[in-house]
């Protein structure tokens, strides 16, 4: 791609679709007619970069690809080289640059998927279509891990559709031409036909509609739905989660209105006597992040609620937003009434078209009942949220990630410091919380912050060899064995992989499920997976997997982790070829020699925690299950 214009025209579908977004060009100068005013005076408009994103989703969401006539139409309008631009488009999987069909069919070969037969159904497809590529593609994980095997179409046009298959087998997978095979089924009932239709997704209003089909009740996801102990889930399967009523009858905005009472300086404290830290994974003390944001003198203060739940196993967020969406809004209000934001950015995953249409009808609601926008609750508080779709990229789940991909660059992570309290999106102070850590904001508020902290929630993925999938509610201190027999295990258990493919293997099924409890036992809580392995999953198999994933999902910005995930994952093929049941191989073999060296490399030098814990689990199914020894 060049670094100037060629001169490419768009059709005029893609001119429609960017111009339903944008507006109509107002000058030659941003893609319109050229006038005799624009010959005499060239004014560069307003910056509006951040609107890349949603204009590369428009034409890929209408048209199914990104021509090179409607990248340069994108960047006339948004005044940006074409060079960027295409590396931006290029960055993300759920886009091409290269023709392709209108309706594209995403296979789930991840971790849970795999453990569960995914490769029976990738091997059927491939069959049936030929090699991924342009009609399907081989996809990290889709987040429908409680009912893997999965499989997403994805249809372009007006509105754009979303097709669910989990659980999906050889024989109920639709075919990428818009003929069906089979419908699919759930325990033998058929779930097609499912419509949830959004609203729009933020303040600009111009996002179409998504048709959403093949979706399970959200509540199947929560094995423990309508037990009266839950907090975090106790709305969910018991609150219609498209009535702001309901939600509001059932105990909705008790939070906000009780941090109205505290005022800004009173939430936080809450907060941090609660000992609130952080569910993605870091553990970051959440009070001490607002504390730090609330105190910068530096204004505008922005939010961001991180909901690119891409770690393989993870999906609670994303039972979260479906089951409960004001939830959400309410704690994203509360967090920007106390650390000063006016300005919200809920960035979800692509890959999760029911969670994006339930929230764009919750923002839209909530601003229609004057819960968002200008004095909330008569209160004085200017708070709106707008809501941006991921596109397929893992590492945009790292704060600073999320921000150059919000600001419409390629979403790399940024060296800290600074770090984002002080100079974080727009270069501005912002505060970054999960899904799961901001809800956790209401019963601190509800309840108090002692009450809170005697019976601390934490919600875990469970996956794999049980006979009860789902998300689960436990209380801090809690034991993996205690969550197992709540699932119910099948099969003999070889091993459980805690924290997703950056997580690590463990075989103690008495470890506490606190930070702490997991930390000495060398293993993580991460974002809550809880992935059981049994006989028959090929150990070496998966881990190929995660080292394929890692290599993939790579942003390939630093040197340690762009090459190093390449050595790994080829040091574990040649492990796999040369493996002899009948020879175990030593410490000293090269290639586990070769292994330790580069993940020793990766945690230490690479930038950001992908390339930080890209060697842990495959490390612990070496050292712990004797895997490649």
């Amino acid at each position: 791609m060049d670094l100037r214009f060629r001169d490419a025209k768009p059709t005029d579908e893609e001119r429609a679709a960017v111009d339903d977004l944008l507006g109509p060009p107002p000058t030659a100068w941003t893609g319109g007619t050229r006038t005799e005013t624009d010959l005499r005076v060239a004014v560069r408009p307003e910056d509006a970069r951040d609107m890349l994103l949603p204009a590369l989703h428009a034409v890929n969401d209408r048209v199914g690809w990104i021509s090179e006539g409607a990248l340069d139409y994108i960047c006339r309008r948004l005044t940006i080289p074409p060079s960027e631009a295409y590396g931006v488009a290029t960055f993300y999987s759920l886009f091409s640059v290269k023709e392709r069909p209108k309706r594209v069919l995403h296979v789930c070969t991840d971790l849970a998927c795999q453990a569960r037969g995914a490769q029976a159904v990738r091997d059927r497809v491939q069959e049936r279509f030929g090699p991924p590529g342009t009609d399907w593609h081989e996809s990290p994980c889709l987040g429908l891990c409680e009912r893997a095997p999965a499989a997403l179409a994805l249809e372009a046009g007006v509105p754009h559709r979303a097709e669910v298959y989990a659980p999906a087998t050889p024989g109920t997978i639709t075919t990428i031409t818009g003929t069906t095979i089979t419908g699919t089924t759930v325990t033998g009932t058929t779930v097609t036909g499912t419509t949830v239709t959004g609203t729009t997704p933020g303040s600009n209003g111009h996002a179409p509609a998504v048709h959403v089909a093949g979706e399970t009740p959200v509540e199947k996801a929560v094995p423990q739905a309508g037990d009266p102990d839950l907090v975090l889930l106790r709305r969910i399967g018991q609150v219609d989660p498209a009535s702001l009523d309901d939600y509001r009858a059932a105990g909705g905005y008790t939070a906000l209105r009780r941090a109205f009472e505290l005022g800004p300086t009173g939430v936080i404290r809450e907060v941090l006597e609660s000992g609130l830290v952080g569910r993605g994974g870091a553990a970051f003390p959440t009070g001490r992040k607002w504390e730090a944001t609330a105190r910068q003198p530096d204004h505008p203060h922005y939010l961001v609620c991180n909901a690119d739940e891409s770690e393989p196993g993870t999906f609670k967020d994303r039972v979260v937003m479906e089951g409960d969406p004001y939830a959400l809004i309410e704690a994203m209000t509360i967090a920007a009434y106390a650390t000063g934001c006016t300005r919200g950015y809920l960035y979800i995953r692509g890959e999760y078209p029911r969670a994006t249409a339930r929230l764009q009808h919750a923002i839209a609601t909530a601003r229609s009942r004057g819960l968002l926008g200008d004095d909330i609750l008569g209160k004085g508080l200017s708070f709106d949220i707008e809501l941006r779709r991921g596109a397929g990229a893992y590492i945009c789940g790292e704060e600073t990630a999320i921000f150059n991909s919000i600001e419409g660059r390629r979403g790399e992570p940024r060296s800290k410091p600074p770090f984002p309290v002080e100079k974080g999106l727009f270069g501005k102070p912002t505060v970054v919380n999960n899904v799961e850590t901001l809800v956790n904001v209401l019963p601190i508020l509800e309840r108090g912050a002692q009450a809170y902290a005697a019976a601390e929630p934490k919600l875990f993925c469970v996956s794999g060899a049980v006979e009860r999938p789902g998300v689960y509610e436990l209380t801090f201190g809690a034991t993996l064995r205690e969550l197992l027999d709540m699932a119910g295990t099948t099969g003999t258990i070889r091993a459980v992989l805690l924290g997703g493919a950056a997580g690590a293997f463990v075989t103690d099924l008495d470890i506490p499920l606190t930070f702490e409890g997991t930390r000495n036992a060398g293993a993580t809580l991460g974002s809550g997976v809880v992935l059981v392995i049994d006989d028959s999953v090929d150990l070496k198999a998966l881990l190929l997997r995660i080292a394929a994933f890692f290599r993939h999902e790579s942003c390939g910005q630093c040197v340690p982790c762009r090459v190093g995930t390449v050595r790994q994952e080829e040091a574990l093929r040649r492990l796999a070829r040369r493996v002899d049941p009948n020879r175990p191989r030593g410490d000293d073999d090269p290639d586990l020699v070769l292994l330790r060296e580069v993940g020793q490399t990766m945690r230490d030098a690479s930038i950001c925690g992908l390339g930080q814990t890209a060697w842990n689990a495959v490390e612990s199914a070496i050292d712990r299950l004797g895997v490649f020894t």
